[in-house]
């Protein structure tokens, strides 16, 4: 128990019960905050979900050993893609579990209406996709009033993918007196400024790492002609015989031709692109979770901060076209301690 006595004991039973015996290096620097705000550049697969939701208690609790009845949100944390929020919202459903915290999601490509019915129900935390939650903050169906904490979670991502005006009518909209968390795996200047226009003296925090990729991946490359790429990728996926396998390509095109390919060669293969409902989606990764399918073809939007327990092996089938992308693309593997190629 040592480990998380400075824990709320409800968080340190449930990471008890996880298998959880020691805290990664962000999750233990978020634990010297107290109630402050916080930028926190953190890698991908370095435990910062956890680490938020740890940060989060103190002040959610304010010291109850349990919540009670959920009238308006306690909490808002906002994720940049969909797969990422319903992950999110997964985590802190173990880690808050006896706390009695009632946690809703809102997402696009999601019933309005079900969520709706869920927020009028109560929830004591929020989490959700910034273009979904500023509808439902603009249809009164959130309640912004009782606010006590916002997590802007791959808060570079979000920004990259075009959501600064939603997260700034969020933030608006949230009780000033609030703590304001940001998690990013960069520090590009876009997210100082947002940082210095929604904190308040924010303490820095930057986890080991965040500019290298961790030590539990081994990269390996390999020249191929051109002609020969779909060969090479199915011999590399024959030879490592991974329990799960992420092949990356750079369009959706790209992805459905590829998963043909290997639909043809008997593969158990599933596809995630931006063009398949969140049902599909969903369903493609549940496969790779329990086993049903091996390899997963995918575009980088679609695999965004996405967290396969077992995947050993990451494909690039078409090179990414900067380092972050990279970096990306290879977290998906390594994580947690385990490793990967």
């Amino acid at each position: 128990m040592s480990n998380f006595e400075a824990l709320v004991p409800a968080l340190a039973k449930a990471l008890e019960k996880r298998g959880y015996v020691e805290l990664t290096p962000v999750q233990k620097a978020v634990l010297e905050l107290g109630q402050a705000d916080a930028l926190v550049s953190a890698q991908t697969g370095s435990g910062k979900t956890v680490a938020f939701g740890l940060a989060l208690a103190p002040t959610l609790l304010d010291g109850a050993e349990r919540f009670s009845h959920a009238a308006a949100p306690l909490a808002l944390a906002v994720a940049p893609t969909r797969e990422l929020a319903l992950q999110v919202t997964r985590e802190l459903e173990w880690l808050y579990e006896l706390t009695g915290a009632a946690i809703a999601s809102c997402v696009g490509g999601m019933d309005m209406r079900t969520e709706r019915r869920m927020l009028e129900r109560g929830a004591h935390i929020v989490v959700g996709t910034p273009g979904r939650l500023r509808d439902h903050i603009t249809r009164n169906s959130l309640d912004m009033s009782e606010l006590k904490a916002v997590v802007l979670d791959e808060a570079d991502e979000m920004l990259d993918l075009g959501f600064r005006e939603d997260l700034e009518f969020i933030l608006d909209a949230a009780p000033a007196e609030r703590r304001t968390l940001m998690f990013s795996a960069t520090v590009p200047r876009s997210i100082a400024t947002l940082a210095k226009g929604y904190q308040r003296d924010a303490v820095r925090i930057s986890a080991a790492g965040e500019e290298k990729q961790h030590l539990d991946i081994e990269y390996r490359a390999l020249s191929v002609a051109q002609a020969d790429r779909e060969n090479a990728i199915i011999n590399v996926l024959r030879y490592y015989e991974a329990k799960n396998a992420l092949v990356f390509c750079n369009t959706r095109a790209a992805v459905n031709h590829l998963t043909a390919r290997f639909n043809n060669r008997n593969f158990s293969v599933v596809a995630l692109s931006g063009e398949l409902s969140q049902n599909e989606r969903s369903h493609a990764l549940q496969a790779m979770r329990d086993g049903r399918a091996k390899v997963c073809i995918a575009t980088d939007v679609a695999a965004r901060g996405i967290d396969l327990p077992n995947l050993e092996l990451v494909i690039h089938a078409d090179l990414p076209t900067n380092p972050e992308t990279l970096l990306h693309r290879s977290g998906r593997t390594g994580r947690a301690g385990r490793k990967g190629v």
